[in-house]
């Protein structure tokens, strides 16, 4: 039989982002390889990756772990956000744990041009402290896990999101529902249209949420930019997905 003797490397791919979909793709078709994909179920329609997908926490890493070892998983890729923190932490924990190896993969993170006007902080409660001597008509890109940080500020915030947001959340504000990629051309008339003078974000990277920081340079509207939270020790990390199919496609 075709593939007759071959060892069937079980990996689990922490996804929900562009990357993670890319690699399972990538994965699937790979023989010898069989993937699971794991989305949090922050969303209620995210775009799904090929193969096996799991919707849902684990439990912290005690449960991950428990997974991990039921499932008889070999190798794990963590795909998700830079900003998941929590689960980066958790999946290296719970590898360690069972001797499971991990790879982090992680899109490079933004560099500030010419005519970028960037003011970085490291949280999203700094990024609050800071709005209101900067301007008074936000766009809030940071992720609806945070709004409740902004709330009690008196400025006006546009929100853009997939799922509408649940208080608490500013009272001024306007929620657009919308996914993207979206184009620098769209961004400019967005912020323009709302007549937004700063914008708020995270140091998520890619391409895809680009746009919004070209805009925003040629408008001239200053950026309050939060950094990434570190990586846990120790952890290997690459930055493509070509990379972390590779390490997936020779493990032992």
């Amino acid at each position: 039989m075709c593939g007759e003797g071959w060892a069937v490397r079980r990996v689990l791919v922490l996804g929900g982002t562009g990357e993670g979909r890319r690699l399972a793709a990538v994965l699937a078709d790979r023989p010898g390889l069989r993937v699971t994909s794991s989305l949090a179920g922050r969303v209620r329609t995210p775009s799904l990756p090929p193969g096996e997908v799991r919707i849902g926490g684990f439990g912290g890493v005690d449960g991950l772990a428990e997974w991990l070892r039921d499932k008889q998983i070999d190798a794990v890729v963590d795909a998700t956000h830079p900003f998941a923190a929590r689960m980066t932490a958790h999946a290296a924990a719970a590898t360690a744990r069972l001797g499971v190896p991990l790879l982090v993969l992680r899109r490079p993170g933004w560099s500030a041009g010419p005519g970028d006007d960037w003011r970085w902080v490291g949280s999203s409660a700094e990024a609050a402290e800071l709005l209101p001597s900067i301007g008074q008509r936000v766009f809030l890109t940071t992720g609806r896990q945070d709004l409740a940080t902004f709330a009690a500020l008196g400025l006006w915030f546009l929100i853009r999101a997939v799922d509408a947001p649940e208080p608490p959340a500013p009272q001024r504000m306007h929620v657009l529902l919308d996914r993207g990629p979206f184009t620098v051309d769209d961004e400019c008339a967005l912020l323009h249209e709302h007549r937004i003078d700063v914008l708020v974000t995270k140091d998520s990277g890619g391409d895809m949420t680009a746009a919004k920081l070209a805009a925003a340079r040629e408008l001239g509207i200053p950026v309050v930019i939060q950094s990434r939270p570190p990586l846990p020790s120790g952890v290997a990390t690459v930055a493509t997905v070509g990379e972390a199919a590779q390490w997936a496609s020779t493990l032992p």
